[in-house]
């Protein structure tokens, strides 16, 4: 009697055990089933992902025109205020010492007893030497444009003051040699005044020089203004030649 009963348990155990082992295999590779069906899936998702970031970083033609024309007016405007500037170099401690003539020219004698600040002023002593209206003329030329304008030029820097200055200077040249010739030349009821003084003289030269001088500059940054304007409409054509053709879909 117990002998098979304990057979029957035997029986029983094994039976179990193999079951357990039967479905260990299979449990096994349903697990392992698991991740070798997903893992083409994943391999897919991370080069959709890949390749939409390669998209973001991609730059699209149109929106960078775009971009850029929106700094176009800004990039004109200072490409003017450049283009409106001078630059003179070594030439501006030139244009300086001339201008400092041109006050030393006034503090001197002008003609006899009259120095060039009596003559600017009308006192009685550019009265007394019969003062003509050519040294008149040429002294407030030289006060305006030779030290006035010449000097805003050399702070500011702006092309329209130098091309002023070197009008004036230019008138100023003619006049101070009319003035120096003038005090040479017998007036009414043959009067023979004083002759042409050292400020005269020291005058008419130094706004000689000041008016080469300002025309090299002013003529040097004309040729740079006519290239940059050059540059632009030769920009603008080709600009307008792709935006022609962006029309046609010929790119």
């Amino acid at each position: 009697m117990t002998t098979p009963t304990g057979d029957s348990e035997d029986r029983e155990r094994d039976h179990g055990t193999g079951a357990e082992d039967g479905a260990g295999p299979g449990a096994t590779g349903s697990a392992a089933g698991g991740p070798a069906a997903g893992g083409p899936e994943s391999a897919g998702r991370r080069r959709d992902d890949e390749a939409a970031d390669g998209n973001e970083d991609t730059v699209n033609p149109a929106e960078a025109t775009e971009k850029f024309e929106e700094f176009r007016d800004d990039l004109d405007a200072v490409e003017r205020r450049i283009a409106g500037e001078i630059d003179p170099g070594a030439r501006a401690m030139v244009v300086a010492g001339a201008v400092f003539l041109l006050l030393l020219s006034l503090v001197l004698p002008h003609t006899g007893g009259a120095r060039g600040f009596d003559v600017l002023l009308g006192s009685e002593a550019a009265t007394a030497e019969h003062i003509g209206l050519p040294s008149r003329i040429f002294v407030w030329f030289v006060l305006l444009f030779g030290i006035g304008f010449s000097l805003l030029a050399l702070m500011t820097r702006r092309w329209v003051l130098a091309w002023i200055a070197v009008a004036g200077s230019a008138i100023a040249s003619a006049f101070g040699v009319f003035s120096i010739w003038h005090r040479q030349t017998p007036g009414l009821n043959n009067y023979v005044g004083a002759g042409p003084g050292i400020g005269l003289v020291l005058g008419t030269l130094a706004i000689m020089v000041l008016t080469f001088h300002w025309v090299k500059v002013v003529w040097s940054r004309t040729a740079v203004q006519l290239a940059a304007e050059e540059q632009r409409r030769i920009a603008a054509a080709q600009e307008e030649e792709r935006q022609r053709r962006h029309r046609l879909g010929d790119d």
